[in-house]
């Protein structure tokens, strides 16, 4: 994707490197920075530390660049990454569709006026609920994971109604930016499996029930993936396995969903995956892939989540400690694993920045830790910061769009951060702070 980013100019240092942040960012005077046209210290001081920002006009052109790109396919903004009614908005309006993994992603979608035949539920472990929400909202597809969920789903259909379904097929193929989000080979819990049937076996059972239309084939092969190939690759197996259907059944299904799972870069020179050559690539494969089956190219559908929220979000925090201690500089921030648990799950590198003020002390290596009981509560090792650091200072994290507060927790019951929307001079708040007040309505024994 594009930035809107000036260039560095000659002799500029790292802490100037924009690349990473939202395409509004502009430098302010004493080493702010404004986002969407609203200074980050406004937003620290007006909402509090911590706090997430979303750039509304960063979501929106991401948006855009997907459609321009995969012209004629469907886009599905993958909801997991991150959820609000007014996100829910944002995608509708710019004409993507929806996919979901839970009743209560759906229920909010919903009821914030998205269009429930725009959505997909996924999900590896539908609960009757999630199914039910389903059937009765009327999204437009269910992708099945398991053949257990065939003839609960085929059970739950109305009579008379027929819902659509893709399958979801593990390819087979390795990809992903940590073992724990690669979902594309047959070791993990996801999808079902073409090397050993089972793909083959739920495709001829869906055919088997008048209550479920099959519409096509579903994969996902991981997340954070930067470069084409596992793409290309997925398309081949996949048009392999359609024309397997063909033959065995005398279907030719209409819809191929490749799923997500578009890396994005978190540091300034880290790579990220080129969303245009991508789609013109897969483009290519699938044509030639179906001519040389004989068979007509299906509508295409990708999920890309992380990579229009990821970029568009920054969170806050405000420095309450610094210690040196065993050889090591630990600046300690009023958040930390309840409102990012990445780096501790999966290892994951960001680039914190000094905001509003502008130091001229020399750069010192530092890690940037949390408030919470752990030893692995850190949000940043070993990265460069003004060696002035100070208890009070805001520290800004780009790249904080995308499976922060969606997979924030209650943890030492801090509370979650509230989520602000930036555009054109103008912030206004999307969800609100988690207060104790929520704590003590949910908390209903003596």
């Amino acid at each position: 994707m594009t930035t809107l980013h000036e260039p560095l100019a000659p002799g500029a240092t790292a802490d100037d490197d924009l690349s990473v942040w939202p395409a509004t960012t502009a430098r302010l005077a004493h080493g702010d920075l404004a986002v969407g046209g609203v200074p980050l210290t406004e937003i620290a001081g007006r909402f509090g530390t911590p706090a997430y920002l979303i750039d509304e006009d960063d979501v929106r052109t991401r948006c855009r660049t997907y459609l321009q790109a995969f012209s004629g396919a469907e886009v599905h903004y993958a909801a997991k990454a991150f959820l609000c009614r007014a996100m829910a908005h944002w995608v509708a309006e710019e004409g993507l569709g929806l996919d979901v993994c839970s009743a209560g992603e759906l229920e909010l979608a919903v009821t914030t006026g998205f269009p429930a035949e725009r959505i997909l539920l996924h999900g590896n472990a539908k609960s009757p609920h999630d199914l039910n929400a389903a059937l009765r909202l009327g999204v437009g597809r269910i992708v099945i994971d398991s053949a257990s969920e065939i003839a609960r789903l085929a059970a739950a259909v109305p009579p008379g109604s027929r819902q659509k379904v893709l399958v979801r097929v593990v390819p087979g193929i390795a990809a992903g930016g940590h073992a724990k989000i690669r979902t594309g080979t047959d070791d993990q819990k996801f999808g079902l499996s073409i090397a050993d049937g089972s793909a083959q076996h739920a495709i001829a059972r869906v055919l088997g029930q008048p209550g479920l239309e099959l519409s096509g084939l579903h994969c996902h092969l991981g997340s954070q993936i930067t470069t084409d190939k596992p793409f290309l690759a997925a398309v081949r197996r996949l048009v392999g396995l359609l024309a397997r259907t063909k033959e065995q059944h005398g279907v030719t299904l209409a819809e191929l969903d490749l799923g997500g799972g578009h890396g994005i870069a978190y540091r300034p020179g880290e790579p990220a995956l080129d969303i245009t050559a991508l789609a013109r690539k897969v483009r290519a494969a699938l044509t030639e892939s179906c001519a040389a089956a004989g068979l007509a190219v299906p509508k295409l559908l990708v999920e890309p989540g992380r990579a229009i929220a990821g970029p568009a979000g920054v969170a806050l925090y405000r420095v309450l400690a610094v210690k040196r201690t065993g050889g090591r500089a630990f600046v300690a921030v009023d958040g930390g694993m309840s409102d990012n648990p990445r780096p501790a799950l999966y290892g994951v590198r960001y680039a914190p920045r000094l905001i509003g003020r502008r130091s001229t002390t020399p750069p010192a290596p530092v890690t940037v830790v949390g408030r919470h009981c752990e030893a692995g509560d850190v949000l940043a090792s070993d990265v460069e910061l003004p060696g002035d650091v100070r208890p009070g200072d805001i520290l800004g994290v780009p790249v904080a769009g995308a499976y922060h507060l969606s997979m924030a927790s209650a943890y030492n019951l801090v509370g979650r951060p509230p989520v602000v929307a930036v555009a054109d001079g103008h912030a206004r708040l999307l969800v609100r702070r988690e207060s104790l007040a929520d704590f003590r309505s949910r908390d209903v024994g003596l």
